[in-house]
């Protein structure tokens, strides 16, 4: 795991972060090795980033970037070959699983907490969550999945944050109550 600082605007406690995400990764049953990298990045990237890959205008307080697909076959690469006399067949159960990049803009977080998570705190260890499940698989593009995914990111959070100072899921709530009517 890869935690960074890519920023100057908000001061950042990497060892805190780097324990939730482990803490989140064991709870959602990832053994072993596994590539993942939270990055804290100023406000310029990140929007940058929101452009160029999710196709909005402005900055947002996080991004997930899974790594799509399969790894290469083992072997030769580019012509893969075969293992090779030095590999067993068994060689993709020793690969660290290749899970992808979160990106967190501190200085939108701090902005957003207030109204979120209620301090800025909060609102780092829910987007570190978020982000995390999102290269795991949950999304909230629709109700059932927006509903399990906060339950979850409550979960995690309970057992390894504490309580948050706001309740970020409650504007989520009305406003999903409101497209119903």
């Amino acid at each position: 795991m890869f935690v960074s600082d890519e920023q100057a605007h908000v001061a950042i406690d990497l060892d805190r972060w780097q324990r939730l995400a482990l803490a989140v990764l064991a709870d959602e049953g990832v053994e072993g090795e596994c590539e993942l990298s939270v990055m804290f990045i100023d406000e310029a990237t990140i929007t940058d980033l929101n452009g160029r890959f999710m196709g909005s205008a402005g900055p947002t307080d996080v991004l997930s970037f899974p790594i799509d697909g399969d790894g290469d076959p083992p072997g030769r690469w580019p012509d893969a070959g075969g293992p090779g006399p030095d590999r067993t067949d068994d060689i993709e159960d020793e690969l660290p699983l290749l899970l992808g990049d979160v990106v967190i803009c501190p200085i939108v977080a701090d902005r957003n907490a207030p109204t979120h998570a209620g301090s800025f705190d909060d609102e780092i260890a829910l987007l570190v969550v978020h982000g995390i499940l999102h290269l795991l698989g949950m999304d909230h593009a629709d109700d059932p999945g927006r509903r399990s995914m906060q339950a979850r990111e409550r979960e995690l959070l309970a057992a390894h944050h504490g309580p948050l100072a706001a309740d970020p899921w409650a504007a989520l709530e009305r406003d999903a109550g409101s497209d119903e009517h």
